[in-house]
């Protein structure tokens, strides 16, 4: 479920980043707000919070997230085309979830701190 949600953003994120030029928010609300969209996540047991109430908390880590992988790896890097961006996004996901330690996991990788019940203090 979590790696069909991925390739999913991958896909989007990818085509909208070649679409719209680096810099520019790649996802719009009428996006995440249409049927199709709506529609999977359900199917998926996936909740969505969409509160309205624009609460910053609700989406700091994702956004720090976002902001790591466009300063890490979108901006330094020449995509030519959607496949070679899933591809880069892919590498970056991997680096990121296996191989990279993070100061609020106690210098663990998230596959690491996680498959083991180590929880962030």
């Amino acid at each position: 479920m979590v790696k069909k949600c991925l390739s999913r953003m991958s896909w989007k994120l990818s085509r909208t980043v070649l679409r719209r030029g680096k810099g520019s928010n790649p996802f719009s609300l009428v996006e995440f707000t249409s049927e199709d969209y709506t529609g999977f996540l359900r199917q998926e047991s996936i909740r969505q919070s969409m509160d309205g109430k624009a609460r910053w908390v609700d989406n700091v880590i994702i956004e720090r997230w976002f902001r790591s992988l466009k300063c890490d790896n979108i901006y330094i890097n020449e995509y030519q085309n959607p496949k070679q961006l899933r591809a880069g996004i892919g590498a970056y996901v991997q680096e990121y979830n296996m191989d990279r330690p993070h100061q609020s996991l106690k210098y663990l990788t998230p596959y690491f701190a996680y498959s083991n019940q180590v929880h962030a203090a």
